[in-house]
């Protein structure tokens, strides 16, 4: 019989510090899953590293990972801990490519969001002006190609970040910043988690947290 999230938090929380317990009340209040980010096929798993940090920094909950070639890693020298405390969703169980392009797309659409992919190709939208009145998934692809002609055509639309120079394009990490820190400036209370998804965040926080989590639950089962 599985624990519920109330349950595991009354379990393990004699074995998190009042100074932890605190940070972990005070920064779920600031977590989002209002804006998530998609990444297809990523092939530099250091700028991935990177975006995870700047992710977890902006309050940021949700990453998904669509898997088709690459097999995406963590970096902790990069993530300097924060996949820790990010939800990571790997999508790579569909029978080619483009099933899970549509396996992730769907997941996505079914929990209310709007899929935007991120494109150089002339009629993409502005960034700024992009409404995120909705649940907003934004899809990145690898550096040298982008998204795939799949990713595309199945988004609700493409956007672009404004651009001024000569170079066509940001790395991966310094796109997913600029689009994040843009996004997130149009905030509200609506974006924030409900007090059951800070329950059950909570919880798996302090599964984190707590060493050897896993045996002390076991021990109440």
């Amino acid at each position: 019989m599985s624990l519920k999230s109330e349950e595991i938090i009354a379990i393990l929380k004699p074995f998190v510090s009042e100074h932890k317990q605190n940070l972990v009340e005070e920064i779920s209040r600031r977590r989002t899953r209002h804006i998530t980010l998609v990444f297809e096929d990523i092939d530099k798993p250091h700028n991935i590293s990177a975006v995870l940090r700047t992710a977890e920094c902006m309050g940021i909950q949700d990453i998904h990972f669509i898997k088709n070639q690459n097999n995406y890693q963590v970096n902790p020298d990069i993530t300097k801990g924060a996949a820790k405390w990010l939800t990571l969703y790997h999508h790579k169980d569909g029978a080619s490519g483009i099933d899970n392009i549509k396996n992730t797309y769907d997941h996505l659409r079914s929990a209310g969001y709007k899929i935007y992919g991120t494109s150089l190709a002339k009629g993409a939208a502005s960034l700024n002006d992009l409404d995120i009145g909705e649940k907003t998934a934004i899809v990145f692809g690898t550096e040298g190609t982008g998204i795939s002609e799949e990713a595309s055509k199945g988004a609700d639309g493409l956007i672009q970040i404004p651009m001024k120079g000569f170079t066509e394009s940001y790395n991966l990490s310094v796109s997913a910043a600029i689009i994040l820190n843009t996004l997130i400036q149009n905030d509200s209370e609506n974006w924030m988690l409900t007090d059951e998804e800070r329950q059950d965040l909570t919880a798996e926080w302090y599964k984190r947290i707590v060493r050897e989590a896993d045996k002390i639950l076991a021990l109440k089962q």
